[in-house]
């Protein structure tokens, strides 16, 4: 974000009105503010200003039925449509854990809630899109045909903010990613951890416990456990085989406040100029492959065997998407998973340094 004066809130609606086809994100950028920015600018025509109550937001879901929900950062979009069930609601972690709607969730990152209505060629879309304190998007819904209006209406009344102003206070952001930038772990220390996990869910606590970032953990436990593989080629090759062998994956995207999940076979990849995209029927994903700059393949022991990942990286060290083989708690990873993983085109550790 430049130090320019930022536009008043009629100036971003202006431009809004002017460029009807523009992207939200990309337009918020031209005008050297937030997307949070953005649309708190229209508040008042066509936006509704919500708390971000996000325990409140999800028992609500359910109850609109069918809808599309996202999750992105920088380099990745990922959309599932489903119905949000099987909701875990807490003040420092809270789930919705159904067949197609997977997600980790962070509270307290959220900020900023909107209830949005857009009209186009075909009508009026709704949609509920939430933000962190510096302005960036963590996670939206947006209606399908099928949705509940009325109970979609009534779930914006009961979040509405007394607050409806139409300019926000955001926080700079932070460039970066999550390592630490100087660790006094040595890799004798990280092997001797690394090998006594019992659970891919202890993976984080000790990456804290030992003060190391996640992209440097990888980088220096050694090949056994984490090897670079070719940032061009490693994901598509993927995607290739999984289509073709009709194999289950897991696929990982989020940013600070969310994580989102898909979990089942992947049928309909369409690479698009820079841009990979998988289009099934409840599951979409673009991802910006050219802004992959280092990729690995890590192995963590667990009690069921050790299981496999890939972990894609942006050219700040920020995780941009990651991969697993579909498995369920108390099972052992997928042979075929497994097989593929440690097929793909590998970079020598030095490369990757």
């Amino acid at each position: 974000m430049d130090q320019r004066v930022k536009p008043a809130s009629q100036e971003i609606r202006r431009a809004r009105s002017d460029n009807p086809k523009m992207r939200e994100r990309d337009l918020a950028a031209q005008l050297g503010i937030s997307e949070a920015e953005l649309v708190a600018a229209h508040c008042g025509e066509g936006v509704v200003r919500l708390e971000p109550r996000v325990n409140d937001l999800l028992t609500g879901l359910e109850a609109v039925g069918e809808v599309m929900a996202l999750t992105r950062n920088e380099s990745a979009v990922h959309e599932k449509i489903g119905v949000y069930d099987k909701i875990v609601t807490g003040d420092h972690s809270s789930m919705a854990l159904g067949e197609n709607i997977d997600l980790r969730i962070f509270p307290k990152v959220w900020a900023y809630g909107f209830a949005v209505e857009k009209r186009d060629e075909t009508g009026v879309r709704h949609s509920l899109q939430f933000f962190d304190k510096t302005g960036e998007a963590v996670h939206k819904v947006h209606l399908r045909p099928s949705s509940s209006l009325y109970a979609y209406q009534k779930l914006v009344a009961s979040l509405q903010s007394l607050d409806q102003s139409s300019t926000i206070s955001i926080e700079p952001a932070v460039a970066g990613s999550d390592d630490v930038a100087d660790t006094p772990t040595d890799a004798a220390s990280l092997r001797e951890h690394w090998g006594k996990l019992t659970d891919v869910h202890e993976f984080f606590g000790m990456l804290r416990r030992l003060k190391i970032g996640r992209r440097q953990a990888v980088r220096m436990v050694g090949e056994d456990y984490a090897w670079p593989l070719d940032p061009e080629t490693a994901v598509p090759a993927m995607f290739e085989r999984a289509v073709a062998d009709e194999m289950p994956i897991m696929c990982f995207v989020g940013n600070r406040g969310c994580i989102q999940i898909h979990s089942g076979p992947v049928r309909n990849v369409r690479p698009m100029g820079p841009w990979l995209n998988v289009m099934d029927e409840t599951f979409h994903l673009h991802l910006r492959a050219d802004h992959i700059r280092e990729i690995w393949a890590v192995r963590k022991p667990t009690r069921d065997g050790h299981v496999t990942s890939l972990e894609a990286y942006g050219a700040g060290g920020e995780m941009i998407i990651q991969f697993f083989g579909q498995r369920h708690e108390g099972e052992a990873e997928r042979a075929d998973w497994r097989a593929l993983a440690e097929a793909l085109p590998r970079l020598a550790a030095s490369a990757a340094a």
